[in-house]
């Protein structure tokens, strides 16, 4: 009983906030400043909710480290929305908002991250390779996620760490 109350829980506060979100973008074109405003929605890590019998956040499976990012621009608010499941991280947000602002010739070279731009305003594939890097509990245990794979390394400092390999095809 008490976990279907914390699932329950959790699942009215997801709601809550798409609400919010809603609200905010009636907002912006009851104002009429929707086509000067980008909005940019992101939230924490995902929670394990028993998955795994886990109940805890920090962990490296897929459910706890993807995070959900909206990005609502001038000319997308005539769309109806794109979805893309690419892999992106949240460090391609700077290099998005620079392209989406037209300053692209003063993003500094040295900042890590792609520009997620071609595939908000043209609907365009994210070119295959990328690949997002998570790592927990300062860095002693890490995951690398491409489009296909997952592998991740618990325990790095420990003798013999423990390893996981998922395909994420055959083994969603």
């Amino acid at each position: 009983e008490q976990k279907k109350q914390v699932i329950s829980g959790y699942m009215a506060s997801v709601r809550f906030m798409d609400q919010q979100v809603g609200r905010l973008l009636d907002a912006l074109d009851r104002l009429e400043i929707r086509d000067s405003t980008i909005v940019v929605f992101i939230s924490d890590h995902g929670y394990n909710l028993g998955e795994h019998d886990c109940w805890s956040k920090v962990s490296l499976w897929e459910g706890t480290v993807r995070v959900p990012m909206i990005i609502s621009w001038p000319e997308g608010a005539k769309q109806h929305g794109t979805t893309c499941k690419s892999i992106s991280e949240l460090l391609d947000l700077y290099h998005t908002l620079a392209d989406l602002c037209g300053l692209t010739e003063q993003q500094p070279p040295i900042l890590q991250g792609k520009s997620l731009a071609p595939v908000i305003t043209r609907g365009e594939v994210p070119a295959p390779g990328r690949v997002a890097y998570t790592t927990v509990r300062g860095g002693r245990a890490a995951t690398i996620r491409t489009d296909r794979w997952r592998y991740t390394l618990w325990n790095q400092e420990e003798p013999a760490g423990m390893e996981e390999l998922y395909d994420h095809r055959s083994d969603p």
